[in-house]
Formats: C-alpha cells, structure tokens, sequence
C-alpha cells in the first residue's frame, strides 16, 4: 500500500469545531464488511449491534492540561511549554517542547504561577527539551488549573473551558494522554448503562495518546514509517474480560484506534489476550490480519493518517475511502469532534 491510497479530500466546513450535545447524538455510519453495505444510523443505535455477552473494550487513558505559558526567568519572554511525558515521577523529570526553542536553554527557569517553575536540564530536538518541575508528587494535578486542553491543531481555535470536558471521555481514569481517544467521546453514562444492560462487559484499558497521533507521514512507502512509542497497560482482569468473550466466540467491540493497538500488541499464540504493560510502537496498516478485534467504533480520521490506515486495515481500503467519500456527501462531522463510524 502507498501513502495516496489513504488520501480523500476533506472540505473545511465538514471539519467539527465543537462536539455535538449532548455528545450522543452524533451520527453513526455503520459498515458491514461482508455485505459491503453502509447504513446511516445515530450513536445511540450502537447498542443495538451487541449481544449478551459481548464485549467493549475502552481507552480510559485522561487528557491532561499539557499546554502551559509561562515567563522565563529575568528576562520574562513569554514561552509556551507543551508537556509530552513524564519520564521520572519521583523527581518530577519531563519531556516537553518549547517555543519559542531558540530562547530556551539549558539552565533556564520557566515561572508559570508562583509555586510552579521549571528548569530545563537537557535539549532532546531542536523544540524538545528536559525539564525538572520544582514540585515533587502529581504535576497533573499541578497544572490542571493553570494549563490548557491541547485541543488537536486542526481544529484551528483556542482551548476553550468547555474543552476541559468536552475533550475527555466519561470514563477517563489516568492521566496521560495529550490527545483523546476520540471515538470513546460520543459514550455517555446512561448510553454505557444501556449497552451494561444487555450483558456487555466493558473492559478498560490503557494507552496514553502521545502528538505522534498527528504526526504526517511523510513516505510514500509505508513500511518505512515509524510510529511514537506510547505507553499502554492491559490488566489480568481485562484481559480475563475479553478471553471470555473470545472463547464464548462473542464479539469483540474495540473503541478507538489506540485501543486496538494496545489489544493487538497483546496477543497469544492461541489468539487471546495476555496482561502486558510497556510501550508500543506498533503500525497497523493494510495488510493486516486482526486477531482480537471483531468490531471496530472510531471516528472519521484526518487524510493520510495512520489512524486512517488501521481503519482501512481492518474494513478494507476501497471500501473505507468509498465510506469516506460518501460521509463528506452525506453532511458528517469530521475528526476529533466529529461523528462516528462502526465497521462490523
């Protein structure tokens, strides 16, 4: 497969600035892969496609307020820190990219309120840096009034105080994430009630979404293409959640291309799932043989994205891009805000 396969034209009016509310009305383009048929349908009509004795497997990964302002110390220059990854917690050690870069160096303090500061003690790429936070214990709490949502570049706009929740699922759980697991956002709790009713047992994971998720590819062959390494855990209980439901030869639901990810890094010999916790880099793109994954729920992806290629690995290209073609035809919201797409 080439990069242009996974190429579609994408009118701006058809790019979703703000969610839909309540966030469970979204519209929701259902493929069936056998039949090669697509239905119109809405997000609550997702229920009606599980069985007792499913499962849904969800990305409980928490946005955090990873982009910060702050004033270098003596000078006061304004600069824009971008949290990446903590990289030690006890000495509260990040990764982080700066900008302006050129008045960053080794040595210099950023002052973002009057008990949190930074000192940055190494130069990882030319806007990369190594920073110490001067608090010891959870910086994710720490900047969670002072930082903002580092809402996607595409959608063009500032963070907004809506965007605190708006960017987040309702069962985000663990800090980590810079980008949210953005299929998971048309859930709400009385919709996840009404799917728990039906005897689906919902099975959380974890991949904290790093800005690889927006990264282009810039190789026209795919296999040259590295993917970030994030980070990810799969406990004994989820993966007991899901071997049950395998073995039954129940469905598989997975929510979002990063939970695929995880699950598929997981895998047995026997085609089950095993609790693992690590980072992975993995790139799905077609062709690729799924071993866990039975349904897919997922979003409406950026042109050429590696997010695109592992829905088309999973639906099949030409029919995915036809999908995707009719979709902007059919008046749906695209990417992070946007509607939603089932592939079965």
């Amino acid at each position: 497969m080439k990069l242009t396969d996974f190429s579609y034209n994408l009118p701006k009016n058809s790019v979703a600035k703000y969610p839909i509310s309540p966030r469970d009305k979204a519209k929701l383009m259902v493929l069936h892969r056998e039949e090669q048929n697509v239905e119109n349908k809405g997000f609550t009509d997702i229920a009606d496609y599980m069985s007792e004795g499913d499962v849904l497997v969800v990305n409980e990964s928490r946005v955090f307020q990873a982009r910060l302002f702050g004033k270098k110390e003596k000078t006061n220059a304004k600069i824009e820190v971008f949290l990446l990854r903590e990289l030690n917690a006890q000495d509260a050690i990040w990764d982080v990219i700066v900008d302006p870069a050129r008045k960053v160096r080794i040595g210099n303090k950023i002052y973002f309120s009057s008990d949190l500061w930074c000192e940055v003690i190494d130069n990882t790429t030319s806007r990369g840096r190594t920073v110490r936070f001067n608090q010891t214990g959870n910086i994710y709490r720490a900047v969670e009034n002072i930082g903002l949502t580092p809402l996607p570049p595409y959608l063009k706009r500032d963070a907004e105080e809506s965007d605190k929740t708006n960017y987040q699922t309702v069962y985000a759980r663990v800090d980590g994430s810079v980008a949210a697991p953005t299929a998971g956002l048309h859930f709400t709790d009385k919709l996840l009630e009404k799917v728990k009713k039906k005897g689906v047992a919902v099975a959380p994971v974890i991949l904290h979404i790093g800005l690889g998720t927006f990264r282009p590819v810039e190789v026209e062959d795919l296999t040259k293409h590295k993917m970030d390494s994030e980070f990810f855990e799969i406990t004994k209980e989820s993966a007991e959640i899901i071997n049950k439901a395998i073995l039954a030869k129940k469905k598989v639901f997975v929510c979002g291309t990063s939970t695929v990810r995880v699950l598929e890094t997981s895998v047995t010999a026997e085609n089950l799932v095993r609790p693992n916790k690590g980072w992975t880099d993995k790139f799905i793109h077609p062709p690729y043989e799924f071993k866990i994954t039975k349904a897919l729920i997922t979003n409406f992806h950026v042109s050429e994205s590696t997010l695109l290629m592992l829905v088309a690995a999973f639906g099949g290209t030409e029919f995915v891009m036809k999908a995707y073609r009719k979709a902007v035809k059919d008046d749906y919201r695209f990417l992070s805000y946007g509607d939603a797409m089932l592939l079965l």
